[in-house]
C-alpha cells in the first residue's frame, strides 16, 4: 500500500481522479442502449440483426471517433476537449428525457453516434492521465484511468430497475447528474501536462467533420440508400467509416498504419477491449434469449460482468509493468480464445455460461492494462493519437462482437458460429504476438530480452 501511493505521489494524482470520472461516466453514457435492448426492440419490433446494430453503433461511434478526437487532443488541451465530449454525451439523454412519444429507429441510431462521444473520452482521459506521471508506473496509472469502465455497471444494475418505473427513454437521464460531477471534476483538478503540436483548426475541423459524416452514413445504411442490403451494410459501416476518418488525418497522423506494430496492437485491442464493450453492449439480450431470464436481472449480471472487467484492468497494468505485456497478452490471448471456442462447443447452460463469461471479463481486463502499458512504451510522445487509432480497433473489435452474435442467432437459430469467428480472431492475435514477442521484448522489457536472446542486441527493430 506505501508502493501504491508513492507511486500515485509521484505525479499529479488530482488530474488521474478527474480522468476516471470522466471515462468513468463516458462508459456509463456509451453503452446504454444495451441494457435497455429488450424494452428498445419490443416498443420498435425490431429484428436481432436491428437489435444488435442499435447496440453496436454507439461502439463503432466511439471507435471511429477516437481516431479525430486523439489527433485534436494532439493539438488542444485536453481539459477543454474532455468537457466538449461531456456536453455532446449529455445530448442523448437529455432529448430522450424530453421528447414525447417513442423515438423512431433512425433518431436512436443518431443519437447512438453522439452516445459514442462517451466512449471515444478514452482518446483524451488515457493520454492526459498519464502525461502527468513518469514512464516507470505508465502501466498502473494508464490501468487506474481507464478503470473507467466500471461505468458500465450502473447501466447494468440501475437502468432496468429505473426503467420499470419511468420508462426506458427516461431512464437514461439518470446518466446527467453523473455527467455533472465529471465536468465538476475536470474544471476543479484536470491539468493536461502533455505537449501540444499541429494545428488546432485543422484537427477540430477533422473531427466535426468525421461527427456529422458519421451520422449521415449511420443513415444512409439504415435506409438502405446505398444499395448494400440490411446486414451488408451494417458489417460494412465501420470499413467505410475507418477509411473517412484516416482520409481526414493529417499525412504525417497517417503514417502510423505504415508500420507493423501498430496493427497489431489494434489486433490485440480488437480482441481485449473489443470483447469487454462489444459482450457489455450485447451480454443483457444475449442471457435474455438464452436462458429466459428477465431483463432486470440480465442488467445484474451484466453489471457484475463489467465490474468484474473494470476493476482487474489495473491489475493487467500492474502485472505488465512487472512481467512485461507481451508475456501477458501470449497467456491471456490463449485463455480468451479457449472460453470462446468452449462456448461455442457446448451451447452451455446457464451455470456454466455465466462461467465461461466471467473467465472472459476477467481476461478482457487484464488484456486491456497489458496493451495500453505496451502502448505507453512503444509510442511515447504520440500516446494521444495512438490512444485514438488503437482505441478505435478496440470500438470496432466491439463493434462486430455483437453484430457476429445477432447475426448468426438471426441465421442459424443459435450463438455458436459468433462465438466460434471471436475465438479464431483471438488466436490469430494470439499468434501475431507470438511471432513478434522477442522484437517488441526490445523496447518493452530491455533486460527480458536479453536474457532470452543475447544475439537479439543486434537485431533490427520493427
Amino acid at each position: 500500500m506505501n508502493t501504491l501511493r508513492r507511486q500515485l505521489r509521484s505525479g499529479d494524482w488530482k488530474s488521474l481522479l478527474a480522468c476516471f470520472l470522466y471515462f468513468d461516466t463516458g462508459f456509463t453514457v456509451w453503452v446504454m442502449y444495451g441494457p435497455l435492448a429488450q424494452s428498445i426492440t419490443l416498443d420498435l419490433g425490431l429484428m436481432p440483426s436491428q437489435t444488435a446494430f442499435l447496440t453496436a453503433v454507439p461502439i463503432l461511434a466511439a471507435a471511429l471517433l477516437r481516431v479525430t478526437f486523439g489527433n485534436l487532443y494532439q493539438a488542444v488541451d485536453g481539459r477543454s476537449l474532455a468537457l466538449v465530449g461531456i456536453l455532446l454525451s449529455s445530448i442523448p439523454p437529455a432529448v430522450l428525457l424530453l421528447m414525447p412519444g417513442t423515438p423512431s429507429l433512425s433518431l436512436l441510431l443518431v443519437l447512438g453516434v453522439l452516445l459514442g462521444m462517451g466512449g471515444a473520452s478514452f482518446a483524451v482521459a488515457m493520454p492526459m492521465a498519464g502525461s502527468g506521471f513518469p514512464p516507470n508506473v505508465q502501466g498502473l496509472v494508464l490501468g487506474l484511468a481507464a478503470a473507467g469502465n466500471i461505468g458500465a455497471v450502473m447501466d447494468g444494475f440501475l437502468l432496468p430497475r429505473v426503467a420499470e418505473y419511468v420508462g426506458w427513454q427516461r431512464s437514461m437521464a439518470a446518466s446527467l447528474p453523473l455527467l455533472a460531477i465529471a465536468a465538476a471534476a475536470l474544471l476543479l483538478w484536470g491539468r493536461d501536462h502533455a505537449p501540444k503540436s499541429g494545428s488546432a483548426l485543422r484537427a477540430a475541423a477533422a473531427f466535426g467533420f468525421s461527427l456529422v459524416a458519421l451520422m449521415l452514413l449511420v443513415l444512409a445504411i439504415d435506409a438502405d440508400l446505398l444499395g448494400l442490403g440490411g446486414r451488408s451494410g451494417m458489417l460494412l459501416l465501420p470499413v467505410v467509416g475507418s477509411l473517412l476518418m484516416v482520409a481526414v488525418l493529417p499525412a504525417r497522423c497517417r503514417a502510423v498504419f505504415a508500420r507493423r506494430d501498430t496493427w497489431a496492437v489494434m489486433l490485440v485491442y480488437a480482441v481485449t477491449f473489443g470483447g469487454f464493450v462489444g459482450m457489455s453492449s450485447y451480454v443483457s439480450p444475449l442471457l435474455i434469449d438464452l436462458y429466459g431470464i428477465s431483463q432486470v436481472e440480465a442488467g445484474v449480471w451484466m453489471g457484475m460482468l463489467a465490474l468484474t472487467g473494470a476493476l482487474v484492468r489495473p491489475v493487467g497494468g500492474w502485472l505488465a509493468d512487472r512481467v512485461s505485456g507481451v508475456r501477458a497478452l501470449l497467456v491471456v490471448l490463449a485463455l480468451i480464445a479457449g472460453c470462446d471456442l468452449l462456448f461455442a462447443a457446448l451451447e452451455p447452460g446457464l451455470q456454466l455460461g455465466i462461467g465461461l463469461l466471467l473467465a472472459l471479463y476477467l481476461l478482457f481486463g487484464i488484456g486491456n492494462g497489458a496493451t495500453f502499458q505496451l502502448v505507453s512504451l512503444r509510442w511515447a510522445g504520440t500516446t494521444g493519437l495512438m490512444s485514438g487509432v488503437i482505441g478505435a480497433a478496440g470500438g470496432i473489435g466491439g463493434f462486430y462482437l455483437p453484430m457476429a452474435l445477432g447475426t448468426a442467432r438471426e441465421a442459424f437459430g443459435g450463438y455458436s458460429v459468433g462465438f466460434a469467428l471471436f475465438g479464431g480472431i483471438s488466436a490469430a492475435a494470439w499468434l501475431v504476438v507470438f511471432v513478434l514477442r522477442r522484437q517488441w521484448l526490445r523496447w518493452a522489457a530491455p533486460a527480458a530480452a536479453e536474457a532470452e536472446s543475447p544475439s537479439l542486441a543486434g537485431a533490427e527493430s520493427a
